[in-house]
């Protein structure tokens, strides 16, 4: 197929572009680099510089490559951001990506892939959380990402839009040519492999008195590669659906950083701070009905093997990409 990757030169939406191409699929990436890093762009793909608050961009970009789908990558993704700047996130992942929508409706593809995530849920009432519980979100991130899912409903309903939203937690791990680098780092996995490069000095767990086994909070891991699979196997839905995503278990905050410990063979000093307002004890998906629907299967269930992964980029890629 022709994709258009929205977002393709992020962490995700890089290695979905790099799995894609290895496919034979061809391959477009739309992307503005305020987040993405020109370097994440295989070179095997066209790519094609440009915001999504720009509707006249968006629209030729997609009347001249002409996908015949389009995976949403290009969305805000800090939680804390979005509780200081609500602004921003509903302005870029409602507004923004509702000149996506309306270029597509205009252009003619009518297949989207959405990458949602699990904050729409909220503090969940059971774990692991499947698409039966109520979505219930916290913070403007959450509420953005919701906001989108009911637009798409209505796009589906009334353009004929096919779409298939994906929902997760916490992408990790990298493909041995992309990983992951953001400018404002907040995500477990990368902060502690800084401190066993000796960028950091430290990794601070906030809260250690949680009800869980070892105190410290429990969160679902799925490797990057794993993620891509599921992005790319949701462009071949008959229908449109939405899909949480997740490996079944979860690991806490010091089982990462004792696996990190191990793998690199640095101790990693922590330094222990109160817990963050808002942090649920656990957050865990269900994966069950993409796998009975679409097939998916995790093929990286061990943390271990997904820091392997991180920690091999990051050894090759000190500096990441260097932007």
């Amino acid at each position: 197929m022709k994709v258009l990757v929205v977002g393709g030169a992020g962490y995700i939406g890089s290695v979905c572009a790099e799995l894609l191409l290895n496919e034979g699929h061809t391959v477009g990436i739309f992307d503005n680099l305020s987040e993405g890093h020109r370097r994440a762009v295989d070179s095997r793909a066209q790519f094609m510089e440009g915001d999504l608050a720009d509707r006249d961009r968006i629209q030729a970009t997609l009347a001249a490559f002409q996908p015949e789908a389009v995976m949403h990558f290009a969305a805000n993704a800090l939680v804390g951001e979005s509780m200081q700047n609500p602004s921003k996130y509903f302005r870029n992942n409602i507004s923004h990506g509702l000149n996506l929508l309306d270029a597509m409706v205009t252009t003619g593809p009518k297949q989207l892939v959405f990458s949602s995530t699990c904050a729409t849920f909220g503090p969940p009432e059971r774990v692991p959380i499947d698409e039966t519980l109520p979505q219930r979100p916290i913070n403007p991130y959450g509420e953005s990402k919701l906001a989108f899912e009911k637009i798409l409903r209505w796009y589906g309903e009334i353009h004929g839009l096919r779409f298939v939203a994906l929902r997760y937690f916490n992408a990790a791990g990298a493909s041995e040519n992309f990983g992951e680098e953001h400018r404002c780092e907040t995500h477990l996995i990368p902060n502690v492999l800084k401190v066993a490069l000796g960028q950091n000095p430290q990794v601070e767990i906030f809260g250690t008195d949680y009800d869980t086994p070892d105190g410290t909070c429990i969160r679902d891991y799925i490797h990057i590669l794993d993620l891509a699979r599921a992005h790319i196997l949701a462009m071949a839905s008959p229908r449109s659906e939405f899909y949480n995503l997740g490996t079944g278990g979860g690991s806490s905050v010091r089982e990462v950083i004792d696996c990190c410990r191990k793998v690199t063979g640095h101790k990693i000093p922590v330094v222990e701070k109160p817990r963050r307002p808002g942090d649920p004890p656990r957050l865990i998906a269900s994966s069950e009905k993409i796998q009975k629907e679409l097939g998916w299967r995790p093929q990286f269930q061990n943390l271990e093997a997904i820091i392997q992964s991180a920690w091999k980029w990051h050894q090759k890629f000190p500096n990441g990409y260097g932007d």
